[in-house]
């Protein structure tokens, strides 16, 4: 089917200006954002949510936090009341699937507990199906003790990291040959395991048995029992909240599930069949008419990507593997609304027959029920372009059936991908990192995460590498160190202020929120945002302090902390409270009262032991200005302790008139021990008080390479001393030995009065030029070994 000519985008309009612009993408432009509401207040918006089938990834992070980020701008920056649905698929082809698989493969292991005979026969069956299905290079019944020598052979190029042909590029194709590979590898090491225990035998086979099974017994499951795929999808919606929440994503304002909307689906496709743009066949389906769509002047399909309405391969994955094939569609582009029911498939009754709903009509009939004819954006990844939300937009205006009059949606949004190594993170290519194991083993957190988000541009690819890591960690330090700063004045004022660099920073500052403000205006341009609030970090770290204002600096402070909040970086702190930092960069509240108490005291401490004259009057006077730490309970108490415990060390080395140095020892304990095991740092500064901050990664990192750098040393040092011992010993032990005896060897034959050797062993005169060395060697020895008698003499 040819491209038609897209409809312009119709603006809405709206006596309130608009506050920003978006790209869209039904413009593939940025257009300026006008809410429908009339009064430019309330912004309706609608988000494609998760199938629930398996856990989230890193990839499912990336769209679920950078629509979180821009929701947040929208609502926190921008000020618009928003009303924001997001969906939860727990109907698919790939819940069926997994759901079916999953209950076939717990009855087949539930009726064999043990790793018989019969197992293996069904086991060797599904590894030839799974090989001969995925992997064609290799050959047909392929023996398991075969399959990594044949691999190597005729998938050497892609296991190397290239393309099949050897040449090209790698791509997804390689992606999913490399999964084929590892899983029909564990399943020819389960298969040649000399003795079968049953948890590591199903372990290694279950990829291959799931799809044979299937295969085998689908027809088998109960269409009404749902219970066979709402057990998986429960399961993994509680747990997608859960990681969702740990990213500090926002729950939606409604959530809708399809298996809840089963009515109000059926009547939305029945109103379609009613005017006039889908029809039933046969066997029970219902599909979208395009050619009759296209005919009512005002309606275009395909508006996001009209670029793909013929491609193939992408309208076969949005109908999904197991609709009933039909010659009764009118046109292979059109696409199913209604399913009908086929063996081993839930089915809800209609007025068709018995089926469920196609993939795409599930939003249309949601969005539309929630939020109605007219929606302000629809989010989601930007793979849905085509053909989810291209078929949802047109089956939806189809629905409302307002030609040339209203668009269903004003803006679409669509989040760029997240890529490892070159190819999209995909459940389906088995290449990605669950939101929950990256979160446990701590490579990132939800902070770290969203800040990477935050550096890359929202609508743009982000590719995962070492370099994109370093710089997050590096602008989360940078925000955390000017926190630092910032509450340090809270506990050492500075009270020094000449008006001159006010004034300066002031400006700086301008010019920084001005500039993130035209950012977010731009498109929600995140990196700009990023890069002003670095910026004005910047200035504010190169300003004088001495002529600065405590004012300016808390101020600039609460700006800070008021973006970072905005873009969802400290978890669920309001923006507009007029708080300072984030969380990681106070220590807790009730350790303040003793850590600053054993800070002061230190600071003075160490000056006088620096300068000579810590007496103990002196120092009686520095430790009378805190109160003794009482017995403190609960979470003061460990606090408490070192506090009295720093006191009491001091008294000590007081009464023995301890030196300079022991007191300056017990000081870099303090800090280096005591305190930074409770989680708290006191970092030491040229002519001003000790900054009391947490201790973080950063510092773990620094410490950590310090040790191993002095371990490094201390193995070497201890090396070489091990080194000298030994010598020295083998100098001994030499030194014991007589000039008179040393050379008498097999060597030679004769020797003198000294004991040189005079003829070798075979009778020979020595050489005259040997002879010379060996006077050497003999004199040398004998000097060695009157030594030895000397000190043996003196040891008597």
């Amino acid at each position: 089917m040819a491209t038609r000519t897209q409809p312009p985008w119709k603006e809405p309009t709206s006596s309130v200006p608009p506050k920003f612009k978006v790209y869209n993408s039904l413009t593939r432009t940025k257009n300026p954002f006008i809410p429908l509401d009339p009064e430019g207040k309330v912004v309706t918006w609608y988000s494609c949510g998760p199938t629930v089938y398996d856990d989230a990834h890193l990839g499912h992070a990336r769209n679920y936090v950078t629509i979180d980020i821009l929701r947040r701008i929208v609502r926190d920056y921008f000020e618009y009341k928003i009303k924001f649905v997001q969906n939860v698929t727990d109907v698919d082809d790939k819940i069926i699937l997994r759901g079916r698989q999953q209950h076939l493969l717990a009855g087949f292991k539930q009726k064999n507990p043990e790793v018989t005979k019969e197992v293996v026969e069904v086991a060797t069956k599904a590894f030839d199906a799974y090989v001969t299905k995925n992997l064609p290079l290799l050959s047909p019944n392929l023996r398991p003790e075969d399959f990594n020598k044949e691999s190597a052979e005729k998938y050497g190029a892609v296991i190397a990291g290239k393309a099949l042909d050897g040449e090209s590029s790698p791509g997804d194709n390689e992606a999913k040959i490399k999964m084929h590979l590892k899983t029909a590898g564990a399943a020819a090491t389960a298969l040649l395991a000399p003795t079968y225990a049953a948890d590591d035998f199903y372990m290694g086979m279950e990829d291959v048995l799931l799809p044979y099974l299937d295969s085998l017994y689908a027809s088998s499951i109960d269409a009404n029992d749902h219970s066979v795929f709402t057990k998986l999808t429960q399961k993994y919606e509680a747990r997608f909240n859960e990681d969702m929440r740990n990213l500090n994503v926002m729950d939606p304002d409604v959530v809708t599930r399809v298996t809840e909307y089963g009515p109000q689906i059926v009547e939305f496709v029945q109103r379609i069949i009613d005017n006039g743009y889908a029809y039933a066949t046969s066997d029970g389906s219902v599909y979208f008419d395009i050619q009759s769509f296209e005919k009512t002047e005002g309606n275009h399909y395909a508006r996001l990507e009209p670029w793909n309405r013929s491609n193939q391969a992408l309208q076969a994955e949005g109908e999904g593997a197991l609709i009933k094939k039909t010659s009764e569609k009118r046109s292979d582009a059109d696409f199913a609304l209604w399913k009908s029911a086929k063996a081993g498939e839930p089915a809800w009754d209609s007025p068709w027959g018995p089926g469920r709903p196609g993939w795409h009509i599930e939003c249309s009939a949601m969005a539309s029920d929630v939020l109605g004819g007219q929606i302000d954006i629809h989010s989601g990844g930007i793979d849905l372009c085509f053909p989810h939300h291209d078929n949802e937009l047109a089956q939806s205006e189809a629905y409302w059936n307002q030609p040339g009059k209203a668009q269903w949606i004003q803006y679409f949004l669509h989040m760029g991908h997240l890529s490892i190594s070159g190819s999209k993170m995909s459940k389906s290519l088995k290449n990605f990192i669950t939101i929950r194991d990256a979160l446990a083993r701590g490579d990132w957190t939800a902070r770290s995460l969203r800040i990477i988000f935050l550096l890359g541009g929202w609508h743009d690819g982000v590719e995962v590498t070492d370099d994109l890591s370093k710089a997050g960690s590096s602008w989360e330090s940078y925000v955390s160190n000017f926190f630092y700063k910032i509450r340090d004045l809270e506990i050492h004022p500075n009270t020094g202020s000449n008006g001159t660099e006010d004034e300066k920073l002031l400006q700086s500052f301008e010019a920084a929120k001005e500039k993130l403000h035209n950012a977010l205006a731009d498109s929600f341009d995140t990196p700009t945002a990023m890069r002003a609030i670095s910026d004005i970090i910047t200035s504010y770290n190169s300003a004088d302090k001495s002529g600065l204002s405590d004012k300016v600096s808390f101020e600039i402070a609460r700006w800070v902390t008021r973006m970072v909040r905005i873009f969802g970086l400290d978890g669920s702190a309001d923006p507009h409270d007029g708080g300072i930092g984030w969380a990681g960069t106070d220590i807790p509240a009730e350790a303040k009262d003793f850590v600053y108490a054993a800070s002061r005291e230190r600071d003075e401490v160490r000056h006088h032991a620096i300068a000579g004259d810590l007496s103990p009057e002196l120092l009686t006077s520095i430790i009378s200005k805190d109160k003794p730490a009482a017995q403190q309970e609960g979470a003061a108490a460990p606090y408490a302790k070192v506090l009295s415990t720093f006191q009491e060390d001091l008294k000590s080395l007081a009464e023995k008139k301890a030196p300079a140095k022991d007191f300056l020892a017990l000081c870099d304990r303090l800090r280096d021990l005591d305190l930074w095991d409770l989680g708290i740092y006191l970092e030491d500064r040229e002519n001003a008080p000790a900054m009391v901050r947490p201790v973080d990664a950063e510092l773990r990192t620094a410490r950590e390479q310090k040790e191993a750098l002095a371990k490094q040393k201390r193995e070497a040092r201890e090396k070489r001393e091990r080194e000298e011992a030994e010598k020295k010993a083998k100098l001994a032990e030499q030194a014991k030995i007589s000039p008179q005896e040393m050379f008498k060897t097999a060597e030679f034959s004769a020797w003198d009065a000294d004991g040189l050797p005079t003829k070798d062993k075979d009778g020979a005169d020595v050489p005259k030029s040997k002879m010379k060395k060996l006077k050497k060697e003999w004199e040398k020895q004998k000097k060695l070994h009157e030594e030895h008698l000397k000190s043996v003499g003196s040891s008597a």
